[in-house]
């Protein structure tokens, strides 16, 4: 009785280590994949003050400004408030969003409202002569 009790355990504790370790594997598997995705997003947007991100880092950081260097492990980032030169590797990655300046914004709203402002005016112009 306690040889199959003894055996019943130690299959038990083997096939309890085999789960864990096809556990472990599977975590780092997907996080190479995410480092992967998030290097291809990164070379998407290019290098330059037009490729405008945010970062957010998995230690909770927040990083603003543009990626200056795209290298095989890591990106370099210049930030937007001290021009400082940062490098992020893609591991340390939680999220990668590009960040739209605000001159691009403040175009965008202007020309939105200057054709409201021709179409207002051409409206006029038309209830006027009927």
């Amino acid at each position: 009785m306690l040889k199959k009790m003894l055996t019943i355990l130690l299959i038990g504790l083997v096939m309890n280590l085999a789960v864990f370790a096809v556990s472990a594997q599977t975590k780092t598997e997907k996080a190479v994949k995410f480092a992967e995705k998030v290097k291809a997003n990164v070379t998407k947007l290019g290098t330059g003050k037009k490729a405008n991100v945010e970062v957010k880092l998995k230690g909770g950081t927040n990083i603003k400004g543009y990626v200056s260097q795209i290298n095989e492990n890591e990106f370099a980032m210049t930030d937007s408030k001290t021009g400082q030169l940062i490098s992020v590797p893609y591991a340390n990655v939680k999220q990668v969003e590009r960040h739209h300046s605000t001159t691009s914004t403040i175009l965008g709203v202007a020309a939105g409202i200057g054709l409201v402002i021709i179409l207002i005016i051409i409206l006029g112009n038309a209830t006027r002569g009927a």
